[in-house]
């Protein structure tokens, strides 16, 4: 966990601006479920919710369900994929998928084709194919339904490549091994880790990441739909309130230990930054990878009740920032720069900032999540890190082993799921797939 470091058109032959370009309110109904939340989707959360509804503006944060209300929409086509530099969203629904034994090069570009009409579609706020109550009444719908009704909501969906779609136990499925980029490494073992296969790894990923959970599950949902045969769910994880941003003049959100996270981020704004620290340049890999960007997904657990029988002093010496503002020790605001040599030894914050690490950094889409409790009556909660950088051999692996040697926090944490993809550049106009440069 590193707490340092305009409403689009419908016609898809008409795409406007770029994938991670913020989406401006739009008129729309206002939703159920922007209100009951998690409910619509089974999982009740109640006050737990500590994020906000991202915003690109001040304006925006002081009414944080506007853009749920609205319904607005992020054009699904550009040089970026949408859902990295975006705006955070309030909810997650992430997905890792194996592909069939069974299945073939050609049916896999099949449906990555199929997957990426229905992504268009659905981040347009439209139904898939002939709709939910179109097509043959003796055949399936083409769309499974529980989003009738509902704006698009801000949905963006994010594809990934794990390395295992290009080398399976040294057997090349798909005539992907030459294609696989040195910076898609199979992540080390990390001290501490403690990992569960079957929520690490992943052939492919799906981000769908949406201010609306019945919208983000639904898409989920449509894509495992299509892919039936060819992909299965490997794990997928719900996340909902934001533990970072990707616009800082909003505020901060808070994770499930009660401090500010995020704080150091990239902005999604910052073209500079973006492109010194997440979008793979030309001649950094292979030239299918140019415009995108590594993912690190972990599930990381808080151990709640140990945390919250921890002292005020204790907590903010873990993070080396003040609970309430959030301001490094001997300062006053939040984004008062750090002074690392007063931090308390082992802070969180000593050892992450860019500042201790050459200026390292990375861009971060955490959420929150609670899965139940674990047997024990102890809360499964904690932190669903999502990190994008342009090469991961160069920036989460010597942070995350920096932090793994020493850092206060592991105390009160443990990393239980992890899984590296490399995520291509965007789908830039209509009658591209997703993969179409990597299958080509």
């Amino acid at each position: 966990m590193d707490a340092e470091n305009a409403k689009g058109t419908k016609n898809p032959e008409n795409p406007e601006g770029t994938a991670n370009a913020p989406a401006a309110a739009a008129g729309g109904a206002v939703s159920r479920r922007a209100v009951i939340g998690w409910a619509g989707a089974g999982v009740a959360l109640g006050a737990a919710a500590v994020g906000s509804v991202a915003a690109a503006t001040r304006q925006d944060d002081q009414a944080p369900a506007a853009a749920a209300q609205t319904g607005a929409e992020v054009p699904f086509y550009g040089e970026n994929q949408s859902g990295i530099a975006t705006p955070v969203q309030d909810r997650l629904h992430f997905a890792a998928f194996d592909v069939s034994e069974k299945a073939t090069r050609e049916s896999l570009v099949k449906m990555l084709k199929e997957w990426t009409k229905a992504a268009a579609a659905m981040t347009g706020g439209r139904e898939v194919g002939t709709g939910a109550a179109g097509g043959l009444p003796e055949a399936p719908p083409d769309d499974t339904g529980e989003a009738l009704g509902l704006p698009a909501s801000r949905l963006t969906l994010t594809i990934g490549f794990g390395p295992t779609l290009f080398d399976q136990d040294g057997v090349d499925r798909f005539g992907l091994r030459a294609k696989r980029p040195e910076a898609l490494i199979d992540l080390p073992n990390f001290k501490g880790d403690k990992l569960d296969p079957l929520r690490s790894g992943g052939d492919l990923c799906v981000q769908a990441c949406a201010d609306d959970p019945q919208v983000a599950v639904h898409a989920i949902r449509n894509l495992a739909r299509i892919g039936m045969g060819t992909v299965n769910i490997r794990w997928s994880q719900l996340g909902f309130g934001k533990t970072s941003s990707t616009t800082p003049d909003a505020q901060t959100p808070r994770n499930l230990l009660g401090f500010k996270d995020g704080t150091h981020n990239i902005a999604g704004t910052d073209g500079a930054g973006l492109a010194e620290h997440v979008w793979a340049a030309p001649g950094d890999g292979p030239e299918w990878m140019t415009g995108g960007s590594y993912l690190v997904a972990r599930r990381i657990r808080m151990h709640i009740e140990t945390w919250d029988r921890a002292s005020l002093k204790d907590q903010e010496d873990t993070f080396g920032r003040t609970k309430g503002e959030g301001a490094p020790y001997g300062k006053v605001k939040e984004h008062d720069a750090p002074d690392l040599k007063a931090m308390p030894a082992g802070s969180h914050v000593a050892l992450a900032h860019p500042d201790a690490n050459n200026g390292l950094m990375i861009l971060r889409r955490g959420f929150s999540f609670t899965d139940g409790t674990d047997g024990l009556g102890r809360l499964d909660a904690g932190l669903f890190f999502l990190a994008y950088q342009r090469d991961t051999r160069k920036a989460f692996v010597p942070l995350q082993q920096r932090l793994a040697a020493g850092d206060k926090l592991n105390e009160y944490i443990q990393h239980v799921g992890s899984a590296h993809f490399a995520c291509p550049a965007g789908v830039r106009k209509p009658g591209e797939w997703w993969g179409q440069a990597l299958f080509g």
